[in-house]
């Protein structure tokens, strides 16, 4: 049952919440042992390219997402301070208001736009402050829309279409390092900034490795960023009850619905670890070292032991249990959680508190919906708003 969802995740049911599926993989679908998966220290990262990272020469530093141990700790720590509630409140707040209403005045001049666009200039934008994108030239957003297409080409040599691919992508990649980041280092080898580039560069990062780093933020930080946004703004539109309680609500009440939102649509739904030894869960369960385990996310945030009746339900503020957030583990658990949760749903709040106090809104139509399968992620794109 689909409940209030707008995405099909497919069967909620965890009535087998650890198992080992027919390719080997170890499925967890509920949130106790998700989480302590999420959490252990006997897990690397899987998944999310990780097997074309670990092929690069060993010489060149993978960025953070791809590492893990006491080196990954030590950088998380030291990163910190560029996620805080407080950094985003004292540096960003002002910024994050000021894109939302070139984005809105956009929309009031042209009368219609295309949300996916306004929110992706959005979360560019705001992310380039965070990372320290300050100096690029015009045009980030659409160097990042080549770099992260709808449907990639296969990789290989080995037909005309893999190898027209891998031109295109290296292409991609020179844009936005010549457009983008070297700009950024430049400025900031001369004099440094408070920002994460001028971090990497103290501790010693070549260009190159600052550039994957960036462009790990860029899938973290923007890409994901403009899909929640949609998929709220569609609950939003086709829900009186719902957009009235946001209109209506306080920051910190907005705030609860859209963590209540992600909870139910989770942007990812898979994440992957490989266990690099033996890993007994809470229900018991045993993983074996060397084994690939999948926790599905979309699964585990509508346990109903954690959190609660009517689990597919939009219900702000619902009571949890288990030490659960109230976006449950949408923003992952654990060493990899996702630094920028707080400035995600930020920006979020602010941009759509902007979009639906304007008078006569409408949704012209909902959007398409394709699937990333391999991280059970949506994409949204082409819902048409009107003024």
């Amino acid at each position: 049952m689909a409940g209030a969802r707008k995405i099909d995740r497919g069967d909620t049911d965890a009535a087998c919440p650890v198992h080992r599926d027919a390719a080997g993989t170890w499925q967890i679908r509920g949130y106790a042992d998700g989480r302590a998966l999420l959490r252990s220290t006997e897990t690397v990262q899987a998944g999310l390219g990780v097997e074309t990272v670990e092929k690069l020469p060993a010489r060149l530093r993978r960025p953070v997402l791809y590492r893990d141990g006491e080196e990954h700790r030590e950088h998380r720590r030291q990163t910190a301070r560029y996620f805080t509630p407080k950094r985003v409140d004292e540096h960003y707040r002002e910024l994050m208001h000021e894109i939302a209403d070139r984005e809105i005045a956009l929309l009031r001049a042209q009368g219609r736009a295309n949300l996916s666009q306004m929110s992706f200039r959005l979360a560019v934008d705001v992310t380039k402050a965070v990372v320290g994108l300050t100096d690029s030239k015009p045009g980030t957003d659409r160097r990042l829309e080549v770099f992260f297409p709808e449907k990639f080409s296969e990789p290989g040599f080995t037909s005309i279409a893999g190898l027209l691919g891998y031109v295109r992508q290296m292409r991609a990649w020179g844009a936005i390092y010549f457009d983008d980041v070297r700009p950024a280092v430049r400025v900031r080898r001369k004099a440094r900034r408070d920002d994460l580039i001028s971090h990497l560069i103290d501790e010693g990062c070549a260009d190159g490795e600052i550039l994957g780093e960036c462009l790990t933020f860029a899938a973290a930080g923007m890409v994901t960023t403009r899909e929640f946004i949609n998929l709220a703004a569609w609950h939003l539109f086709t829900d009186d009850a719902l957009r009235t309680r946001f209109r209506a609500g306080s920051e910190a009440e907005r705030l609860a619905l859209l963590q209540e939102l992600l909870r139910l649509e989770p942007v990812i739904s898979d994440l992957k670890r490989r266990t690099v030894s033996e890993v007994v869960l809470p229900s018991g369960a045993t993983i074996p070292a060397g084994e690939l385990v999948d926790v599905a996310v979309s699964v585990a945030n509508v346990d109903p032991g954690v959190v609660g009746d009517q689990p597919l339900d939009v219900c702000p503020g619902r009571a949890l249990s288990g030490g659960a957030g109230a976006a449950v583990l949408s923003f992952g658990d654990g060493p990899h959680k996702c630094p920028g949760a707080h400035i995600a749903l930020q920006e979020s709040e602010i941009f759509l508190g902007k979009l639906f106090a304007l008078d006569g809104l409408r949704m012209e139509n909902p959007p398409r919906v394709t699937m990333k399968p391999e991280i059970s992620g949506y994409e949204l794109r082409d819902l048409i708003v009107a003024v």
